[in-house]
């Protein structure tokens, strides 16, 4: 079923405009708003993926192949964190998320998200997240206390859709997001985590409030199933979680997870598979929940913040999306009723692995092959 509407987002998407160099280690970008962002490079890294900010205005950067930084309040690279899990980076997993508690100037924890192999098969592995304490010097640091709150279970073949994003709720709860694995029907299946987002207490326990506590096992973990590949979530000043997706070929979604809702995957979805077979769109299956927005060409969505500062005096509570294959950072904006749409690219031919709202209200972008941390500030 082909559908005029799969050409183009369904609002609010612009022709792109080229980045203006200015100087090795810093360039102007014009968005499709006309608004020009000033990029500095601060660092850079191999196959970086996520990023956190300390109290202190120091920040983590994880690196896929297992190594976690910690950084200068310039930005700089000050040395590494020690005593990591050990991970074998492969296809799309390795080291994956960073987050800092809320209370980390008293507690000093951290969750740090990876992906594990059986130790029997090789073949087999999933995503697992540990919580620590983080000890800090001046210029490196190491983890203790190390402990693993949670795994995908079951382990799949295969080196994709891990997902892996953490975020801490309003009220102290750890929402993992957790990909389908590349094996499609996990998204429908309630005896897996796959395909899922999972809520779950700070310690690994499970909330008994949780929709399908009853039924205990990792179905008891789940908050909402039908997903695919959610690469990026936040929470928004009201407290509303939002997360998105890859899509399997387009169909990028930006979501607006809600508990025990179901969102679909793989029964419907707004793109197609790879193959060239047809998926039915949501409307033609309204039990599903549907996205709040989608993109059709895929953007291929990586990191995301919802920034809740005002250095962009006219963007607070807009989203920022990292985009892979669309080599651009996008913003969304929100509207009545939880809506969503695109009002801006931001483009300068580099794949966008990770977005972060920093302390002092910039925007901190880290690209995937690049490699380079950006400080994103408006134009003087």
């Amino acid at each position: 079923m082909t559908h005029p509407l799969r050409a183009i987002f369904l609002a609010g998407t612009m022709a792109l405009v080229p980045a203006l160099t200015l100087a090795a280690d810093s360039f102007e970008i014009k968005g499709s708003d006309d608004v020009t962002l000033k990029a500095k490079t601060l660092a850079e890294f191999d196959g970086p993926w996520a990023m956190a900010f300390l109290p202190d205005g120091r920040a983590l950067v994880t690196e896929k192949d297992g190594a976690l930084w910690l950084l200068n309040k310039d930005g700089s690279k000050a040395g590494q964190i020690g005593n990591l899990p050990k991970v074998k980076a492969k296809g799309q997993g390795g080291m994956g998320d960073i987050i800092v508690h809320p209370d980390f100037e008293n507690n000093r924890t951290v969750f740090l998200s990876y992906v594990e192999r059986d130790a029997d098969n090789d073949r087999l592995s999933g995503a697992a997240v540990e919580r620590a304490t983080l000890i800090l010097g001046a210029d490196k640091g190491r983890l203790s206390k190390r402990e693993v709150i949670w795994r995908q279970n079951p382990k799949m073949r295969g080196n994709g859709h891990y997902g892996y994003r953490l975020a801490i709720s309003p009220d102290e709860k750890l929402f993992i997001t957790s990909g389908e694995r590349q094996h499609f029907t996990p998204s429908q299946n309630m005896d897996m985590n796959l395909g899922k987002m999972i809520r779950i207490n700070q310690d690994g326990t499970i909330p008994e409030d949780n929709p399908f506590y009853a039924q205990g096992g990792v179905t008891a973990e789940i908050w909402s199933l039908g997903h695919r590949n959610p690469l990026g979530i936040d929470f928004d000043a009201d407290g509303n979680l939002w997360a998105h997706e890859m899509g399997p070929r387009h169909g990028d979604e930006l979501n607006l997870i809600l508990r025990a809702e179901n969102y679909g995957y793989p029964v419907v979805s707004n793109g197609d598979h790879y193959s060239g077979k047809e998926i039915p769109d949501h409307d033609e299956f309204p039990i599903y929940e549907k996205p709040k927005a989608y993109w059709v060409p895929a953007i291929s969505p990586a990191g995301f913040t919802i920034y809740k500062d005002d250095l962009f005096a006219d963007w607070t509570g807009d989203g920022f999306i990292g985009g892979l294959s669309s080599q651009a950072l996008i913003r969304v904006e929100f509207g009545d009723n939880n809506s969503a749409k695109e009002a801006a690219r931001y483009e300068w031919d580099e794949r966008i692995r990770e977005v972060e709202t920093g302390p002092d209200g910039a925007l901190y972008v880290l690209e995937d092959h690049g490699g380079r941390l950006l400080r994103l500030t408006p134009k003087e």
